[in-house]
């Protein structure tokens, strides 16, 4: 483990662990594209467990968490067919997952009320998972919140109340984490990563908790998440065009987010970085450009294979990219740069864009840019890190927003530590 309080000239791969790469991936590793953050009738999504998992397998996702809100697909639950406004399973709904699934789909009638059984995690583990091709990750997204009392400038005036939305994806425990509730943003993030780490001594495997959409209803500012330390993973882009990716004149964007929380945490406390995630967080999968479909971020790992713990594994050694829509053939990171290498497509261009914070510098600079498929960064020695985003020529189909150009996110490398 690396000794964080030393003023040195030290580089690592990726630095969570404080692991280092040598000249590329060791040739048994391949890269594995999956989704962390999916949601299904299990709670607000309005997709069928099996109808996800299908559109997830049919794309091309080798890797899917179900991630729905604190609960885990185990138990026996029936959902109500309804023909109300906003019903998430109507008759016509049941009727084409009846086509297509036949008698696996099992309806009952209950006080004169049709009712769908919903799939559990081991159902659609033996009809979709298959060996080295696609598996399922268990998962939650712990969903938790604080109440903030805002005093007015008016003595007489009551206090303002602020709820702050503090959601959680943790990935690949065993049972069931309850959020835990605390006295602030920041005491809530801490509870809920203890939580998650009493959860993994407790079923002795690899797991992982990231951070969802810190802008969702501004729940997450930028200060807490840049200090508590223990918070190693986040969204950068989230697909959901509700969680406000972008910020506004009062709030700052993800990437900035990113990267001051980066120089904050590299230049100020010696702590470990953060690393970023792109997910779809999708709810809606009925009606294309709806506000979460699937398909609009996920994260590409290079894993030793298509195992849960492998794939955790690779991840807590932050050997993975983000993406919504550029591929990449590799990333290496030498004891003196950062290189990328694009997988092309025909008539699309690219921008490497290497970025990173100098000591005491303004966070998230540009230190370089390429428009080949091939480019590397050399460290200059004076930046605290570096990492790269990639942004294609060709807008997202079906993006976060309408301008919204496919892209990737490397993580950083760190360079020079407090």
């Amino acid at each position: 483990m690396r000794d964080w309080g030393r003023s040195m000239f030290v580089v690592t791969f990726f630095s969570v662990l404080g692991l280092m790469l040598a000249a590329g991936a060791p040739a048994e590793k391949k890269w594995f594209r999956g989704n962390t953050h999916t949601h299904t009738l299990w709670s607000d999504g309005d997709g069928a467990p099996e109808t996800v998992a299908a559109w997830y397998k049919e794309h091309g996702y080798q890797f899917l968490v179900l991630s729905d809100h604190n609960i885990i697909a185990e138990s026996e639950k029936w959902f109500k067919v309804s023909e109300d406004k906003g019903s998430r399973l109507t008759q016509e709904r049941l009727d084409k997952l009846v086509e297509r699934f036949g008698k696996k789909v099992e309806i009952r009638e209950k006080d004169g009320k049709k009712e769908m059984r919903l799939q559990r995690l081991d159902e659609l583990r033996a009809a979709f998972e298959e060996e080295g091709k696609f598996l399922f990750i268990k998962g939650e997204e712990i969903t938790d919140k604080f109440v903030e009392k805002v005093k007015s400038d008016d003595p007489a005036a009551k206090p303002k109340t602020i709820e702050r939305p503090i959601h959680h994806n943790s990935i690949n425990h065993a049972n069931l984490i309850k959020p835990p509730g605390g006295e602030s943003v920041r005491d809530v993030l801490e509870r809920t990563i203890k939580a998650v780490e009493e959860e993994a001594a407790k079923c002795g495997k690899p797991v992982l908790v990231h951070l969802n959409h810190p802008n969702f209803g501004w729940g997450v500012p930028l200060e807490d998440l840049a200090r508590v330390t223990g918070e190693r993973y986040f969204e950068v882009y989230n697909g959901h065009r509700g969680v406000r990716n972008y910020g506004d004149a009062a709030h700052p964007g993800t990437e900035k987010i990113w990267d001051t929380s980066l120089a904050i945490r590299l230049g100020e406390l010696g702590g470990p970085p953060l690393l970023a995630l792109a997910t779809d967080d999708a709810h809606h999968y009925h009606k294309d450009q709806a506000v979460s479909n699937p398909g609009r971020g996920w994260i590409v790992v290079r894993a030793e294979s298509l195992a849960p713990d492998a794939i955790v594994r690779a991840m807590q050694a932050g050997d993975f990219y983000a993406s919504s829509g550029v591929f990449l053939e590799d990333v290496v990171a030498g004891p003196r740069s950062l290189a990328v290498k694009i997988r092309r497509e025909p008539g699309v261009s690219y921008t490497t864009r290497y970025l990173g914070t100098r000591a005491k510098g303004e966070p998230g600079i540009i230190l370089m840019e390429s428009e080949a498929a091939e480019s590397a960064y050399e460290f200059k020695g004076d930046e605290l890190y570096v990492r790269a985003t990639i942004v294609s020529s060709r807008l997202h189909p079906n993006g976060y927003s309408a301008g919204d150009h496919e892209s990737a996110w490397v993580q950083p490398v760190v360079v020079k530590g407090k």
